[in-house]
């Protein structure tokens, strides 16, 4: 099982493999974390994007992560543009993004809280599922952070890594 760790950080700026966008199934980087990680990243991960868009509720793709440090961007579709998330989706999304990281090889990984900007779900809730999730994943990946911004968040997360 991969180390959980929790970070306020700003998930453009990690050194990892990889970091995940909470995105919407078309693939449309218009704002929040998403429009942050296409505006580091440079145009190519828009276009990446646009390449491999649609996706259905809960899938993930991998694009390049362009200007940043990290190699990949896995866009999980949290999701439909605009709209609200579910337990559900975020579960699937979060299996899915680790599966990814697995095929691209990946060592490290930095997740974001799921669902909890635009799609306006529960960011406690999210933390368990996302922990959850992670912990029953099995593969070669050796770190997962949780890159969150603000107090609420960070403690939602590590309140989560240490009940488990």
């Amino acid at each position: 099982m991969a180390e959980l760790e929790v970070r306020q950080a700003d998930v453009t700026r990690l050194e990892v493999d990889a970091i995940a966008n909470a995105a919407n199934t078309e693939l449309k980087h218009g704002g929040g974390v998403a429009r942050a990680i296409s505006r580091a990243g440079g145009e190519v991960v828009q276009r990446e994007s646009n390449d491999r868009a649609p996706i259905g509720l809960g899938e993930a793709v991998a694009t390049s992560a362009g200007d940043m440090p990290a190699r990949y961007v896995i866009h999980a579709a949290t999701m439909e543009l605009g709209g609200p998330t579910s337990a559900d989706v975020i579960a699937r999304a979060t299996r899915s993004t680790l599966e990814r990281a697995e095929e691209l090889g990946c060592r490290s990984l930095a997740l974001v809280a799921f669902g909890t900007g635009v799609g306006g779900f529960p960011t406690d809730e999210a933390a368990r599922l996302m922990v959850e999730t992670a912990r029953g994943h099995e593969g070669e990946l050796e770190l997962v952070i949780f890159c969150v911004r603000g107090e609420e968040a960070e403690q939602a997360f590590r309140m989560a890594i240490d009940w488990g």
